[in-house]
């Protein structure tokens, strides 16, 4: 089989990048030849804004260089990852004009809210939801926090439901869970166009011990991803294990501040991912507090793959991922308490947690692996032969 697959690519590399990149080696491992139309955010700096913003809507180039990309090879499928800014919808017209069947990953909730997150002020919000005109995202500056930026995703979005280009122009999407999906209908995606196929680990990282007697957080420090949460949870336990912090963000200082008031909290800043898996297997448990809807959560089953049981917020995807009392626990979303409870379960039932240990690591190899998703890739792949 022959696959072109589509990507912008972050100026920060992301969890984006990372999956679009592992799905075209797992293709091209089990012989499939994978072809690769990118662009890449950097090269947002050599446009000007009227520039960026028609790219935004409809780029010419990417519509006639994939055209003809597509009349001079024979390819069997156009899989777009993201699209934004520089690549545009007109991707999906360039492969249709040229009867090139075309699957669309939703990593995010972009064609439904500015800023991909239906989160606003702290809080989820769902304003813009089945709305053809998302006034409410470019009233509250909801994309870079700017109403020019939010408008032009927003007339993107707009034009586009008006064109039908989501409902016709797309074969099959790609939900990472039967919440996103669930999400995906409510915002007016066909449901019968949607599939679910989760991300995957791979290479296997192999199971960890958990001795290291610590909690861990692996990701972006902000309030979208909970640290609030996090760090008021363990100023309230009396004898909390040490919380070890892998990343970077805009509430580094607050956990600098955290770690004044609370010699048990250690910051390491962005890791390896080789360092990062380590550090997995070594845990005890992994906190996974974020406040809006995950459209999964590939933090959670990394845990997994290591054997490491991870409690997370009762929302979204990421609750959709936890088996509660198998493969971690749940709290209640933003509320500490709930949190530093769930974390004091954890550490008075050790061998409670030796039983999710294993139940973790078979939950990976059963549903998170590099084959298990190839399978699930081919059968939505070959559903459009």
């Amino acid at each position: 089989m022959r696959i072109l697959m589509v990507h912008n690519r972050y100026q920060i590399r992301g969890g984006e990048d990372e999956v679009c990149d592992a799905e075209r080696r797992l293709l091209q491992a089990y012989g499939h030849e994978v072809d690769l139309y990118e662009e890449h955010n950097d090269r947002l700096t050599e446009l000007n804004p009227i520039q960026t913003a028609v790219n935004t809507v409809w780029s010419r180039h990417t519509y006639r260089t994939v055209c003809q990309q597509l009349s001079q090879k024979s390819y069997d499928i156009v899989h777009v990852h993201n699209f934004l800014p520089l690549i545009s919808p007109s991707i999906f017209y360039a492969a249709k004009d040229q009867n090139v069947p075309v699957v669309q990953t939703l990593h995010n909730y972009r064609l439904l809210c500015a800023n991909a997150l239906f989160f606003r002020e702290g809080k989820i919000c769902e304003d813009c939801l089945g709305t053809t005109v998302p006034l409410a995202g470019v009233y509250h500056s909801c994309y870079r926090s700017s109403r020019t930026a939010t408008g032009v995703v927003s007339a993107m979005n707009s034009l586009h439901h008006w064109m039908k280009t989501w409902s016709s122009m797309i074969d099959i999407y790609i939900a990472l869970t039967e919440f996103a999906r669930q999400k995906y209908i409510e915002g007016g995606i066909p449901e019968n166009k949607i599939r679910v196929k989760p991300n995957f680990v791979d290479p296997d990282p192999g199971i960890g011990d958990g001795r290291g007697n610590y909690a861990l957080y692996v990701g972006r420090l902000s309030v979208e991803k909970g640290l609030d949460t996090l760090l008021e949870a363990w100023q309230l336990m009396k004898d909390g294990p040490p919380l070890k912090i892998v990343g970077d963000g805009p509430l580094t200082d607050m956990v600098v501040q955290a770690m004044k008031q609370n010699s048990s909290i250690e910051l390491l800043g962005r890791k390896p991912m080789e360092d990062v898996h380590e550090l997995m297997g070594n845990a005890t448990m992994l906190i996974f507090p974020s406040k809006w809807y995950e459209t999964f959560g590939r933090v959670a089953i990394e845990a997994f793959s290591k054997g490491t049981p991870v409690i997370a917020a009762n929302i979204g995807a990421i609750a959709e991922l936890i088996d509660a009392g198998r493969t971690g626990l749940l709290f209640e979303p933003s509320n500490p308490h709930s949190l530093a409870a769930q974390v004091e379960s954890i550490l008075a039932n050790p061998a409670r947690t030796i039983g999710m240990r294993q139940e973790t690591r078979q939950e990976y190899e059963i549903k998170y692996t590099a084959s298990s998703n190839y399978q699930r890739m081919l059968d939505i792949y070959n559903s459009l032969a």
